[in-house]
C-alpha cells in the first residue's frame, strides 16, 4: 500500500496515543515505514479475542463455583495463556498442570507448586490460594 493510504482508523490503538509501524510504498515505489492509527478490521478482531477470554474467565468463575474446577483454570484465561503455555512458564507437564485444575488435586499442591503458578500469573500465592469466584 502507499504510504498516503496507511489507515488511520481510530480504535483500540488510538485510545491510549499508540501508533503501529507499518510499511508502506512512497511516491518512488521504494518501501519505506509509517506510523498508522489502527485499521478497522483489526480492532474488530481485537474487540472479538477480547469478548472471547472475557466469555472463558466468567466460564471459568462458574466451573470454579460449581467445584468443578481449581483457580488456576480462572487465572490462565485473564493471563491469556493457554495450558502449553502454563506448563512451560512453571516448568510441569501440560498433564499435570490439567490435574491440578481439580479443585481436589489443587487443594493438595505444595507452596512451592502453588508458589510456581503465583510467579506464572504475576499475583500472589494467597490471590490463589483464597480466590473467591463471584
Amino acid at each position: 500500500m502507499k504510504k498516503e493510504e496507511v489507515p488511520q482508523d481510530e480504535g483500540n490503538l488510538s485510545k491510549n496515543n499508540v501508533r503501529e509501524l507499518l510499511y508502506a510504498t512512497d511516491e518512488q515505489g521504494n518501501y519505506t515505514t509509517a506510523l498508522s492509527k489502527g485499521w478497522e478490521p483489526k480492532s474488530i478482531a481485537l474487540a472479538n479475542a477480547m469478548d472471547d477470554i472475557s466469555d472463558r474467565m466468567e466460564a471459568a468463575k462458574a466451573e470454579i463455583r460449581a467445584g468443578n474446577a481449581s483457580p488456576i483454570l480462572y487465572f490462565m484465561e485473564a493471563a491469556k495463556m493457554d495450558i502449553g503455555i502454563l506448563a512451560s512458564y512453571v516448568g510441569i507437564w501440560k498433564w499435570r498442570v490439567k490435574r491440578h485444575f481439580k479443585p481436589s488435586i489443587f487443594a493438595k499442591l505444595s507452596d512451592n507448586t502453588l508458589q510456581k503458578y503465583a510467579d506464572a500469573f504475576d499475583i500472589g500465592i494467597d490471590q490463589l490460594k483464597n480466590f473467591k469466584a463471584e
